[in-house]
């Protein structure tokens, strides 16, 4: 691969490009779906091919191919530089890259337990056996479950020296009750909702959430939801739950900070951002109590990496500090247009055919000094809210609304009545400035989204948010008045 890198980039420097890098990918998948006693879905795929990127004349190319050969190096090479030649025909400013250090390497992430080694017989197992016990509640009609494993390995070579091979293995599962009668619908999930938790790790990361055990109290709670009341509406405080904390991360403070957005690269199809350049190390973002860091060093996380898919070294950066906004993700060339001093290492590609894009890593809440029991025993009058079921924010991250699978009454410090159908609304900046508690070490869990969309052509990012539960108060809950 080495030699095949070198011959691709030499090939690119002697038809005029400034800089060029080339990455291989080889990904293999596994997924995994019961539903009502049987197999859904089964899935198995390998695919690899190569990408190279090319500077001429200020502008970039890109061309792919699925065949790695001397020939076809020299070919996509070529076409690169041909790609790159139109665009410097029609583009504005020059690109410029922030400085990046030479690497050289090979880098695993730890994998225990193998999953494709794993025999398929004992997955099927597992999910059909926590299938069994949900639908043992007469009240249960369909009941699912999936798994889905990733191998990715990546080859990083460029003119400037660099060569680095990774390679990061992902597991993750989940089960989901839903519950029907006279037309009404009621689900719940477990670890989370939206196909479950996912972590880089081996097949150890779902028997750690030992599914079977969870799977007749979520089914229970399913069917005790159609007999709920529905959601109060009006101003309250309100604690989120870990997992609809992260779509919350996710949302409203991942996605406004990538620095492509900002500058318009994704407004046609993903949106801007209302996080301009004149707000860095300005804007008060949250109370002073949210500091949250982009760390894409973070072990086990789904955003986690040795090196991005432009060869910079995975690093831990401020996005939040004490509620003042400090910091973007950012590729080289949005790093050096900004005036940083370097990239913050967040260009990720979805496969060898995609070309790298600004996208979150480990997108965390920094804990806090509270526990979810002393937070609850602190709220007077509120809701603690569980667990994602619908979402909604406009093209700049503003404005959004949240749905939840269930939510609890509190009432002076105790958990009291279950809701059906809770929402939340908001505005991204008052949102976070109404924080005014976080729990601790003990409560906080990096969860996994292997479902991020972004781009065009559309690229599905692997990103991960570490919070604890956290309350806010005066939050606009259920029906707008």
């Amino acid at each position: 691969m080495r030699e095949f890198c070198q011959q691709a980039l030499d090939a690119a420097k002697a038809l005029g490009a400034s800089y060029a890098d080339v990455r291989i990918v080889r990904r293999r998948n596994e997924a995994i779906e019961t539903r009502n006693g049987a197999v859904d879905r089964l899935s198995s795929s390998r695919d690899e091919g190569f990408g190279i990127r090319a500077i001429v004349n200020g502008a970039w190319g890109f061309a792919s191919s699925s065949t790695i050969s001397e020939e076809e190096g020299r070919r996509v090479a070529e076409l690169a530089v041909r790609i790159a030649l139109a665009s410097a025909s029609v583009s504005g400013a020059p690109v410029t890259l922030a400085p990046a250090d030479v690497a050289d390497g090979r880098f695993l992430m730890p994998c225990r337990r193998d999953p494709f080694d794993v025999p398929l017989e004992e997955k099927i197992s597992l999910l059909l056996d926590a299938d069994r016990l949900m639908r043992a509640n007469p009240g249960v009609g369909i009941a699912e479950g999936s798994m889905e494993f990733y191998r990715t390995e990546t080859v990083f070579a460029s003119t400037e020296g660099s060569y680095i091979e990774q390679e990061k293995t992902e597991s993750g599962a989940g089960i989901v009750a839903t519950a029907i009668r006279n037309g009404d619908v009621q689900r719940r999930s477990f670890p989370c909702s939206m196909g479950g938790d996912f972590g880089a790790a081996g097949y150890e990361f779902v028997e750690d959430w030992a599914l079977t055990d969870q799977a007749e109290r979520i089914a229970a709670e399913a069917v005790a939801l159609l007999d709920a009341p529905v959601c109060p509406s009006g101003a309250m405080d309100i604690v989120l739950e870990g997992s609809m904390l992260a779509l919350q991360v996710h949302e409203s403070c991942g996605h406004p900070i990538e620095l492509d957005r900002v500058f318009g690269s994704e407004a046609s199809f993903a949106g801007t951002s209302f996080l301009t350049p004149e707000k860095l190390g300005e804007f008060q973002y949250g109370s002073e109590i949210v500091s949250i860091a982009a760390d894409a060093t973070a072990p086990g996380g789904l955003g986690s990496f040795f090196y991005d898919d432009e060869g910079v070294a995975a690093e831990r950066t401020d996005i939040v500090m004490e509620g003042v906004f400090r910091g973007y993700l950012s590729s080289r060339e949005t790093a050096a247009r900004l005036g940083l001093k370097a990239s913050g290492g967040a260009m990720r590609a979805d496969g060898w055919n995609r070309i790298p894009i600004v996208r979150m890593t480990n997108i965390n809440l920094e804990p806090g000094d509270w526990n979810l029991e002393e937070i609850i025993e602190d709220t007077a009058n509120g809701l603690y809210m569980m667990d994602v079921k619908s979402w909604s924010i406009d093209d700049k991250r503003l404005n959004f609304q949240f749905g939840q699978e269930q939510a609890y009454e509190i009432r002076d410090g105790q958990l009291g009545q279950v809701f059906r159908n809770p929402t939340y609304a908001g505005i991204t900046y008052e949102f976070w400035r109404s924080c005014d508690a976080i729990a601790g070490d003990d409560d906080w869990h990096l969860w996994g989204i292997p479902n991020c969309g972004k781009g065009e052509p559309m690229q599905v990012g692997h990103v991960g948010h570490g919070v604890a539960p956290a309350r806010f108060r005066n939050v606009q809950v259920g029906v707008i008045k």
